[in-house]
């Protein structure tokens, strides 16, 4: 079972998606594709020298969010093994198997098309990370669960004790960051760019619309013009690991 290419998913609400679309082009230096799905809800950020690894999604109900999609040579096989680690399906689509982790994470299935070039570092920034935050109950079922899925890719702690990496082989653009709440509350994701200047990339943003939240040693969350929330990391653009 060969996982050929990951995309992070934006998820914006229905009212707030052009203004999601307009935000997020800017940042990654991308042009929308046509809309496509039913409801024209479905819409990729295509880079101009690579292959596409971000898409938008307009969503109808709540929030929105973030979300994984895995490109494999056997989707039958990826949601098989899914659901016997405690995965649900949510939506069988066919060629895309739409899923819930354990912990109550969305992720979907679908098939690899032969993507192999991963966008560049666009002005000192790179989207390259999906986090969920997990609630504590949840925690330690959600890394195993995402450990046995992604028996390719790196299981490893994080740089803190509330997190826990699980990186693919390189070549691959998006990776998975776990990260343990304090609290009891529904399982959620959000985009995390590695920056190597972050009060610049910051400032970049905010000129575009978005806004400060709070900061962290080692992460900046922001607020997106649609609404949704985000990182800003001090990991290496380039290489994704931690600077020192």
């Amino acid at each position: 079972m060969r996982i050929g290419w990951t995309f992070a998913f934006i998820d914006r609400p229905r009212e707030a998606f052009d203004t999601a679309c307009a935000f997020w082009t800017a940042v990654t230096d991308t042009r929308l594709s046509e809309l496509r799905g039913e409801q024209a809800e479905f819409v990729t950020l295509v880079p101009h020298d690579a292959d596409a690894c971000l898409k938008a999604q307009a969503v109808r109900s709540g929030v929105g969010g973030a979300h994984l999609d895995f490109c494999v040579d056997d989707v039958r096989e990826f949601a098989g093994a899914a659901t016997r680690l405690g995965a649900s399906v949510v939506a069988d689509l066919g060629s895309l198997v739409v899923l819930r982790s354990p912990g109550g994470q969305l992720f979907c299935a679908d098939p690899w098309r032969g993507q192999s070039s991963r966008p560049g570092v666009v002005q000192g920034s790179r989207l390259d990370q999906v986090c969920v935050d997990v609630p504590l109950s949840a925690y330690d079922a959600e890394v195993a669960f995402w450990s046995g899925l992604l028996t390719d890719w790196t299981s490893r702690p994080g740089s803190l004790p509330e997190f826990h990496v699980v990186e693919p082989p390189p070549g691959l653009p998006v990776r998975l960051l776990l990260q343990r709440l304090d609290e009891e509350r529904p399982a959620s994701a959000h985009l995390d760019l590695a920056c190597a200047d972050v009060e610049a990339t910051r400032a970049r943003h905010e000129e575009l619309g978005a806004v400060f939240v709070a900061g962290f040693s080692g992460w900046t969350v922001m607020r997106d013009p649609a609404g949704g929330t985000y990182c800003l990391t001090t990991r290496d653009p380039e290489t994704g690991g931690l600077r020192v």
